[in-house]
């Protein structure tokens, strides 16, 4: 006799039994969170992943050569700057920096040029008064605004002028030049590179905050008013020191003062504007800017290995033959710099209504 084993189970009960919908909707609610959990894991990556490869563009930061735009002919002051400038800058960074000469208009063209370029951190260009403070001040016509479409990494240094008198002239000092200036307005003359240049807007700054007058010369170049200063037609001449002292040195001319904010460790025998004049400093400068919204690490970047370039003294030692001081100074203080120049020459430029046209 077979023996059969009938299998059963025990219904569920009705309590515990779901309707099919319920039962449908927990599958898809489940497969919605599993998708939800998954997408947002997804996103999570590319997100993470976006921000990690601009950091690694950043940290590779320079794999090309950097354009190094110069608003100045070759051969000039802020050419040969430029030029010793970027062959140890090229050093520390691995990687060349190119000179790109782009003169014209006092500079402003290949500032403009640069202000539109990439922002990407592989153009820079040699900023300077002119170009940033000076020219928009005196109505110059120009394609950027200098505070707003260039971020300004670093100051290099800057320029020296001297006030000078040929060696038999009566002023022996500034103050024999001032009270000569107070006592005979309107006689004294003085020369400069031009309307707009630092040793032009250095005397009108001169004549602003010691109420006195002298009159204004301009030359195309320094050459043709030295010739003139030394053969008696002129006074006095706002001259860069570094081409002055030559003369100095000859006793061929007499340098009242500089235009520094202190006296230089090369000339400290020479007195300061500023000391004998509070406020009249009238130094040109040079330094580095980008078009703005470059990356702020790469313009980090830039700062450091820039102010790490002017720490070598033979750079330093270079550019003082030269005629330039090195004065490192960071985006912020830069920036403030900036400021301050503009503050101090636009109550010149408009007391005297000054302009380029």
């Amino acid at each position: 006799m077979t023996e059969r084993i009938i299998l059963t189970h025990s219904p569920i009960p009705a309590q515990e039994r779901k309707p099919p919908s319920q039962r449908s909707m927990s599958k898809r609610q489940l497969l919605q969170t599993w998708v939800g959990a998954g997408f947002c894991s997804l996103t999570g990556f590319v997100g993470t992943s976006t921000d990690t490869m601009a950091q690694t563009q950043d940290n590779a930061y320079p794999s090309k050569p950097i354009r190094f735009i110069v608003p100045f002919a070759v051969g000039g002051s802020g050419d040969l700057i430029a030029r010793v400038v970027s062959d140890k800058l090229s050093a520390r960074l691995n990687q060349a920096v190119v000179i790109d000469n782009k003169g014209g208009n006092g500079s402003i063209l290949g500032t403009d040029v640069a202000s539109k370029a990439p922002a990407d951190g592989y153009t820079l260009v040699l900023s300077n008064g002119a170009a940033i403070t000076v020219g928009p001040l005196m109505g110059q016509t120009m394609g950027y605004k200098p505070l707003e479409d260039l971020v300004h990494i670093a100051l290099l240094g800057t320029f020296t002028n001297a006030l000078i008198v040929r060696q038999d002239h009566p002023a022996k000092n500034l103050a024999d030049f001032i009270g000569m200036a107070r006592e005979h307005p309107g006689r004294l003359s003085y020369s400069s590179a031009g309307v707009g240049s630092a040793g032009f807007l250095t005397g009108e700054l001169l004549k602003h905050l010691l109420k006195i007058d002298m009159v204004h010369i301009p030359y195309k170049g320094t050459g043709p008013a030295m010739t003139d200063l030394l053969g008696g037609q002129i006074d006095a001449m706002f001259n860069a020191l570094i081409a002055a002292t030559p003369y100095i040195k000859a006793g061929k001319v007499r340098a009242l003062a500089v235009t520094a904010s202190e006296r230089l460790s090369d000339h400290p025998e020479i007195p300061t504007l500023n000391e004998s004049v509070p406020g009249a400093v009238g130094d040109a400068w040079f330094g580095i800017s980008a078009p703005a919204k470059t990356p702020a690490a790469i313009v980090e970047r830039l700062r450091q290995e820039v102010g790490k370039t002017l720490e070598q003294s033979d750079l330093k030692n270079k550019l003082m033959e030269m005629g330039l001081t090195p004065k490192f100074l960071g985006p912020k203080d830069f920036y403030q710099f900036i400021v301050n120049e503009n503050k101090k020459w636009s109550g010149v430029i408009k007391a005297d209504n000054l302009s380029a046209n």
